[in-house]
């Protein structure tokens, strides 16, 4: 089994206090807030993380899938939107909108889109966020 970790620590109360967040690697570390995360603040926040880890999984994902029916992709971009919703006194993750474009010779589109399909149903962190609507836009370049 493989284990990734990540940590956090916050001081002081919700609105006001502040806080950090890091990979266990080390690759990702930043400062968060109350305004950074429900608010246009400066900082991260944990739905911009998901976002990243979203799009990363997928990107991987798809590039796996496609290997395996035999194309190799150039490149694969995608861009994950994480949108939250108020839910009676607290917040939920509404949404994940997936956009890809990538790069894949000889391939026709409507053959994409069913490959970026499965990615998007299949990659782990979407399975993660099963109780999450994903939605997907997908496109060669």
């Amino acid at each position: 089994m493989i284990r990734r970790e990540a940590s956090a620590e916050w001081r002081g109360k919700l609105q006001d206090g502040r806080g950090s967040m890091r990979t266990g690697s080390g690759g990702c570390e930043g400062p968060y807030s109350f305004s950074s995360r429900f608010e246009n603040g400066k900082g991260t926040n944990p739905e911009e993380l998901i976002g990243a880890a979203h799009a990363g999984c997928f990107s991987m994902a798809l590039s796996g899938i496609l290997a395996k029916a035999g194309f190799s992709p150039r490149s694969i971009k995608t861009r994950a939107s994480v949108e939250m919703a108020k839910e009676g006194e607290g917040y939920r993750i509404a949404s994940v909108t997936l956009d890809t474009e990538a790069e894949v010779a000889g391939l026709e589109e409507g053959l994409f889109v069913q490959h970026a399909q499965d990615a998007k149903d299949n990659c782990p962190v979407s399975q993660a966020l099963a109780g999450v609507e994903i939605r997907l836009n997908a496109r060669l370049l």
